[in-house]
């Protein structure tokens, strides 16, 4: 029997994790679907484990280490992998994305995580937590823009956001931290490592007023949907609903103002930002 698989130490955990397990099955001769019925679970979820597109939970990796003869292996690395330095609700969708290979996501009231620069990140943190310590604070800012680091890549994730107008508008952090906010997700879209359209008051109701929605899709895995609220997220896999997600992005996308037209609009309230805070 072959030895164990040689992992990149440059990918994520999960990721790691995942390749072990489709290189195992392989080796066992067991089709993703042979693999999910032990679980009860589908063939397309074994393959979003082993995409690392998904978190594998305690009572599966034991299962797991039964049918593949894994010694523990799979309990040992899942307990490792439980910390998360992102909230419980958004921990697997982060993890998520550091794979993904498009990043669709519709922003209802702040700049997206992935494009928000260290000062806005700590006015909506200190926001979020009036009364915690700078040291926690600061914790926090470091992680979103490590997180953010999946964009050094220059074509990869394709990243497409529509903002809402209050995005915009809400005035976090004060005049000069959105001058410079709105400014970085400008630079972006002129480099072209993003496609960024304005979903405008104008338009009304829409199709995402309930909260903000994120699609990723990856190279070797289906789908997922990411809808948040307050305190809350759920990460949807199901196809039909995925579907249904997609098709709100799109008329969202329908309904936001071109590109060129939403780029002049950043400027633009960026610039007037800038303006209003050298007159103060």
């Amino acid at each position: 029997m072959p030895g164990p698989k040689k992992l990149d130490p440059s990918a994520s955990p999960r990721a790691l994790l995942g390749a072990e397990l489709r290189h195992r099955r392989e080796t066992a001769g067991l089709s993703q679907e042979d693999l999910g019925a032990p679980l009860f679970v589908s063939g397309s979820f074994i393959g979003q484990l082993e995409a690392g597109t998904r978190r594998m939970q305690a009572d599966q990796a034991a299962r797991l280490d039964e049918v593949l003869g894994g010694d523990g292996f799979f309990v040992r690395n899942c307990a490792a992998l439980k910390a998360s330095k992102y909230p419980d609700h958004f921990a697997e969708a982060a993890e998520a994305e550091r794979v993904a290979t498009t990043i669709k996501e519709y922003a209802p009231l702040l700049i997206p995580g992935l494009l928000q620069t260290e000062a806005y990140a700590r006015a909506v943190f200190r926001a979020y937590q009036p009364t915690a310590t700078e040291d926690v604070i600061e914790d926090l800012v470091a992680s979103r823009l490590e997180r953010a680091q999946i964009l050094a890549d220059p074509t990869t994730p394709m990243l497409w956001v529509v903002l809402d107008e209050a995005v915009l508008r809400r005035k976090a952090g004060g005049a000069a931290v959105m001058a410079e906010a709105l400014q970085q997700v400008a630079g972006m879209a002129r480099r072209n490592r993003l496609i960024a359209q304005v979903l405008p008051f104008s338009l009304g109701a829409h199709a995402a007023l309930d909260g903000g929605l994120k699609l990723m899709t990856f190279r070797d895995a289906p789908p997922l949907a990411y809808v948040d609220g307050l305190g809350m997220g759920r990460l949807q896999d199901d196809p039909a609903t995925v579907v249904r997600y997609e098709l709100t992005y799109d008329l969202l996308v329908a309904g936001a103002l071109p590109p060129d037209a939403s780029l002049a609009l950043i400027e633009s309230v960026s610039e007037d930002y800038a303006h209003e805070d050298q007159q103060l």
